[in-house]
């Protein structure tokens, strides 16, 4: 019923975008609950944010987008991976970057949510660096209503995914990590990558259901500088996460 008719979408800023990704770096990861477009606070807020903060990457969960639409913020491209679509707007997972990425998969889960029926969705995205090095960011809103196992085949996929690639990486999103069982299932697959989590101080900032956090960014080959969790409870029923990095 809600399946996307097109799961990849993007836009390319050309020419306006970075030829290469600085050393030092930020993201922003934040489920947005789709108020992305809807929301006439929401753009104006992001563009202040971008400034203040000087952002690089914007990663969204929950997004609103079509293909071949600005991303709404000067010299910024995006990719994104749509896990559904109704009455003519496709939601999904999208990363937004001033460096456009030389490379991009998309993935839906092989479960479908109990409740709508729907996929989440997944999004790999390569960015250089000046040495021409990449950088892999991974983008991931994961499955919700369904049961332990369909959890972990899911994730065992993502980790199938990238088993063989060796450079720095940053893994973020909405995990849906609201069970003990799924934590430990997220912390051990974290390990296995070699993936660092940032610990934020406002950890109580961060959406939580029974005490688990859901949202997280992790990271390796790079140094943590900064880290921030962004109060802003108008826009979304989740804040987003900001974090600065700089490669090793």
């Amino acid at each position: 019923m809600f399946d996307p008719t097109i799961i990849e979408h993007k836009s390319c800023s050309g020419d306006i975008c970075l030829p290469y990704l600085h050393d030092e770096f930020s993201i922003l990861c934040w489920n947005v609950h789709k108020n992305n477009i809807k929301n006439p606070l929401f753009r104006p807020y992001l563009k202040s944010l971008v400034v203040k903060r000087d952002i690089d990457f914007i990663l969204f969960q929950e997004a609103n987008f079509k293909n071949g639409q600005m991303f709404g913020i000067h010299d910024f491209s995006f990719e994104a991976a749509a896990n559904l679509e109704y009455g003519g707007e496709f939601y999904g997972v999208l990363t937004a970057s001033r460096v456009e990425a030389i490379d991009s998969q998309r993935y839906l889960t092989k479960g479908k949510e109990a409740i709508w029926g729907t996929h989440k969705s997944l999004l790999l995205s390569y960015y250089p660096f000046r040495n021409r090095s990449k950088l892999l960011i991974i983008n991931i809103h994961a499955i919700n209503f369904r049961e332990e196992k369909q959890y972990n085949i899911e994730l065992d996929r993502v980790l199938e995914l990238v088993q063989n690639y060796r450079g720095p990486m940053i893994v973020a999103g909405d995990f849906n990590t609201w069970s003990d069982s799924r934590m430990s299932r997220l912390m051990d697959a974290s390990k296995k990558l070699s993936l660092k989590m940032v610990d934020f101080k406002d950890r109580d900032k961060i959406k939580s259901f029974m005490d688990n956090q859901l949202d997280f960014v992790f990271y390796r080959g790079l140094s943590l500088i900064e880290s921030d969790v962004i109060s802003h409870p108008k826009l979304s029923d989740h804040n987003p996460l900001y974090v600065k990095f700089r490669k090793i």
